[in-house]
């Protein structure tokens, strides 16, 4: 984070020719949008004077109190790589406000920062590493989106099996010459199929280059004349995309996640803090996992987390506790890559700190694989699951009042109203699978 003054802001656009600034900010289902002004326009929209039309934004307000206005956060201006050299644009990420410059409820960024204060009055600091998983499919003679690939790559491949290799490498610079550190990236299991990891910062940051590596990413495979997609299973048959969350806790400086006296080199508010995410995931999961296609990742045989359990030492389980790297942290599974990452970390930092405050014992560590059990064998050790469908998560979000808490009233009647409707709009929909099935038979 830079911490650049409104002077600092000025001089940057004019030394660097920036002729367009994007004032970014993010709608509560995930999505970036932004307001484009010339650089003669910069002053005012740093006194926060730049109104835009907030009934346009869907689960933003009605027409009878439409008027929003965006205030820039100056520490995180950053320059477009892939735009003109003469002529720059920049971007600016924004809080969304009322006109009398107070937050508006229903920014997901506002609701982040809302529990960042809580947990910093506690005296915490939580950092984030997110492990961001995407497919680079074909484009078509249109250049519209499919799910074709000629590749045939798996785990770890390199180039030319690797068909995207020059795309991720194209997108890992971008992000690193906006300032982002970028830890690994590599194919993944599936054909055409990747991850990049971003390096661990404070949550807000975080949630803020997730949706910069999104954008860049779209970008510059668009270049590469591929898409890039964040849908959770594009395709049947293989692995889905997920975002694995790395989580931290930060006292005076100090990873507080770690003891290392303790058998598992866990502090006793490490062990609390899994107790809070796994008492609250089912009431998380239309957060971590918002859309219809999100449960179809939810599924055994694909890598996904399925089971809510932890372990130290295999990668079945919902939370698990990685060897080595900067520190104890904590690894949650089940985010997908089309989460809100600003509501993903509002609720998994507020569970974390519910289990710190009300010491949540979580139950004894799962060490085999989960997946091969039997029903039986799960029932035995009391190991629950995820929701199965997004009408299944929404009623666990609806009866769970800390997640309804976080969300604040206006996101959580807003969100629940229109993921209620998506369902219904699926429900409802004849799929080819159905004709494929049925047509011929009945």
């Amino acid at each position: 984070m830079k911490n650049y003054t409104r002077k600092d802001i000025l001089r940057i656009v004019e030394e660097e020719d920036v002729e367009f600034i994007r004032l970014q900010f993010t709608d509560m289902f995930g999505n970036l949008k932004n307001i484009a002004v010339t650089a003669n326009q910069l002053e005012k929209a740093l006194d926060n004077r730049c109104m835009f039309d907030g009934s346009a934004i869907d689960g933003f307000v009605g027409i009878e109190e439409s008027d929003m206005c965006l205030c820039p956060d100056l520490s995180t201006l950053a320059i477009f790589p892939w735009r003109p050299q003469q002529g720059k644009v920049a971007r600016l990420i924004c809080d969304v406000c009322r006109p009398d410059g107070t937050p508006f409820a229903g920014d997901p960024r506002y609701v982040l920062k809302r529990v960042v204060k809580e947990a910093q009055e506690l005296g915490y600091v939580l950092e984030v590493g997110p492990e961001c998983e995407f497919f680079l499919f074909n484009t078509d003679e249109n250049a519209r989106p499919t799910t074709d690939t000629d590749e045939h790559a798996s785990y770890f491949d390199i180039g030319p099996l690797d068909g995207g290799e020059n795309a991720r490498r194209d997108i890992v610079m971008t992000l690193e010459e906006m300032g982002m550190i970028i830890e690994a990236s590599h194919h993944e299991m599936a054909p055409a199929q990747h991850e990049i990891d971003l390096r661990y910062d404070e949550a807000l940051t975080t949630a803020d280059n997730i949706m910069t590596f999104k954008l860049a990413t779209r970008t510059i495979a668009r270049r590469h004349g591929l898409h890039a997609t964040f849908m959770p299973k594009p395709k049947f048959g293989v692995n889905g995309s997920g975002m694995h969350i790395n989580l931290s806790l930060k006292k005076d400086g100090k990873n507080i996640f770690e003891d290392k006296n303790d058998p598992n080199g866990l502090s006793r508010e490490a062990y609390y803090f899994i107790g809070g995410i796994m008492k609250h995931i089912r009431g998380m999961a239309a957060v971590t996992n918002p859309l219809v296609n999100s449960y179809k990742r939810l599924v055994p045989g694909f890598a996904a987390p399925v089971y809510i359990a932890w372990s130290i030492t295999n990668r079945s389980p919902l939370i698990r506790i990685p060897a080595g790297g900067d520190g104890k942290h904590i690894e949650l599974r089940s985010p997908d890559s089309a989460a809100n990452p600003y509501l993903t970390l509002a609720v998994c930092l507020k569970a974390g700190l519910d289990g710190i405050i009300n010491k949540i014992e979580p139950p004894e560590s799962v060490d085999c694989n989960i997946y091969t059990m039997t029903d039986q064998e799960r029932k035995a050790l009391n190991i629950d699951h995820l929701p199965g469908t997004l009408i299944d998560a929404l009623q666990e979000m609806k009866k769970d009042p800390l997640i309804m808490d976080v969300l604040g009233e206006h996101i959580a009647e807003n969100y629940i109203s229109a993921k209620e409707d998506e369902w219904q709009r699926y429900r409802t929909y004849v799929s080819e699978w159905e004709t494929q099935e049925y047509l011929d038979r009945y």
